[in-house]
């Protein structure tokens, strides 16, 4: 792997987010990448089933690095450090498979959502590759601790920077950066980009349409809302009618990352100049239309 995890050291101390702000907003834009987190807890590393390469194929691996220039143009930029395996911040806080537990859940919490039926509640049971993650039962107690550590703080710092613009500039547009595997079942020329937005309920379609001939115009073949429309931030934060747009982004890790080994790969200096690119384009529109 060409990026070392952090030390045990490091760990202790690392914060459960990081935001990168510019020196001042001038845009009403915020990104966010809750999947692309790296610091892995040892003891999760000593009780999974799986390899740390193997563990790591969940992540959307350097994503916040492709969209590292949003600072530079305006725009904060919000990165979970925390592996999506390890708690997962596109999901409800308490979506969890009742199988991985070593006692019964208590009664309000959501063991029937597809995203659980699917082992990939907010405490994932299996990786990417449909692999189990753990030896042993987990203890309720270590599913709320996550949730309490690593769920909780992502979700308020990033209602906090859409209330601080949506205060500055009366609406803002949240765009939530993800990356997709490779199927093995897909067929065709699968796309490079798909941009969800809950089928025109959780961003401006106008919004939409300006990212999708923004990245068409790149060459890129793009699509939309198929098959991601969006998971729990797009549905859960856009809210058009009070101002709130969300926008997700899919983009395919063939472009850019080695997806077996986790690695960099060699495409990932070009795609990142694309999508500086298109920060720059969506910094400098005027999004009035929005509020």
């Amino acid at each position: 792997m060409d990026v070392p995890l952090p030390t045990s050291a490091e760990l202790s101390t690392l914060p459960p987010v990081l935001i990168t702000r510019p020196e001042r907003q001038t845009t009403p834009l915020v990104f966010a990448s809750p999947h692309s987190g790296r610091a892995y807890p040892g003891t999760l590393v000593a009780e999974s089933r799986l390899d740390p390469v193997a563990l790591r194929r969940s992540e959307d691996g350097f994503v916040e690095e492709l969209f590292a220039a949003a600072p530079d143009h305006g725009a904060p930029l919000l990165a979970a450090t925390f592996p999506r395996v390890y708690c997962d911040a596109n999901r409800e806080a308490w979506e969890l498979d009742p199988a991985m537990f070593d006692g019964p859940l208590p009664p309000w919490v959501n063991t029937a959502s597809p995203r659980v039926g699917a082992g990939l509640g907010t405490i994932a049971r299996v990786v990417a590759t449909g692999e189990t993650v753990y030896r042993r039962k987990l203890t309720f107690a270590e599913a709320e601790a996550r949730i309490r550590q690593c769920w909780q703080p992502y979700h308020d710092a990033l209602a906090a920077l859409i209330a601080e613009t949506r205060a500055r500039f009366g609406f803002c547009l949240l765009v939530d950066c993800h990356s997709m595997p490779t199927h093995p079942a897909q067929s065709g020329t699968p796309p490079a980009f798909v941009l969800g937005d809950a089928h025109g309920t959780a961003c401006a379609p106008r919004a939409t349409r300006l990212v999708e001939e923004a990245l068409s115009g790149m060459g890129y073949r793009v699509r939309r809302n198929d098959p991601y429309a969006g998971g729990y931030v797009t549905r859960h934060y856009g809210r058009p009618r009070d101002g709130v747009h969300a926008l997700q982004i899919e983009i395919a890790r063939t472009l850019y990352m080695d997806e077996v080994a986790v690695e960099r790969g060699p495409g990932m200096a070009a795609l990142r100049r694309d999508l500086t690119a298109l920060v720059a384009l969506m910094a400098g529109t005027d999004w009035s239309f929005l509020a």
